[in-house]
């Protein structure tokens, strides 16, 4: 991967992107504020119906399954059949060999990440991207922490080390570019 200094933040390509669903967890979920879990998961999932759509690779990590419960079933729900699942014990998803192999064999240079907890898994997995030399994007309203100030804080501190901050709409509509792409209908219809 190139210096991520050198390989600036810009639009989304559907061809270059791969989708990261961080800890979304039955058990970490419920520790969550509602509102905030509520948008988190509804819009993951439409960005991972998209992704389905397009094409565009899935993984997901686990933190610590046996303490803190698997995927929540509203994610399991709409997994792209490709996804991939990945368990881990570090806070990063980087620290998790088999997650470091998938991305090396995807050759994908955009990430887009949504999950828990913005302040710690989602935080340090950006910045381990960042430094291999990905284009790192945090879908903010795909995210969240137990402590929305926290959420907040880890918002500030992505955007200012190079992270693109992102929403899920502007995430499907870089994807389509147009109004003319074939999946333009059935992607359109998932915000509406």
């Amino acid at each position: 991967m190139a210096d991520a200094a050198n390989n600036p933040v810009g639009l989304l390509k559907v061809e270059h992107s791969l989708l990261l669903i961080v800890d979304m967890q039955s058990r970490l979920l419920a520790a969550m504020p509602l509102s905030e879990a509520q948008a988190m998961t509804d819009n993951s999932g439409r960005l991972l119906k998209a992704a389905a759509l397009l094409d565009v690779p899935v993984l997901l990590t686990e933190q610590y399954p046996k303490g803190l419960g698997r995927t929540a079933e509203s994610v399991k729900q709409v997994l792209p059949d490709a996804a991939q699942c990945f368990e881990k014990t570090a806070f990063s998803c980087c620290g998790s060999a088999e997650f470091k192999q998938a991305l090396c064999v995807g050759s994908k240079n955009q990430i887009i990440i949504a999950g828990q907890e913005t302040h710690v898994c989602v935080l340090q997995t950006a910045f381990d991207l960042l430094r291999q030399g990905f284009e790192v994007f945090v879908v903010e309203d795909a995210v969240c922490s137990r402590a929305v100030p926290h959420k907040h804080n880890a918002l500030r501190r992505m955007r200012q080390a190079g992270v693109g901050i992102v929403c899920h709409e502007s995430v499907l509509f870089e994807w389509l570019r147009d109004a003319r792409h074939p999946q333009f209908k059935m992607i359109s219809a998932l915000v509406r």
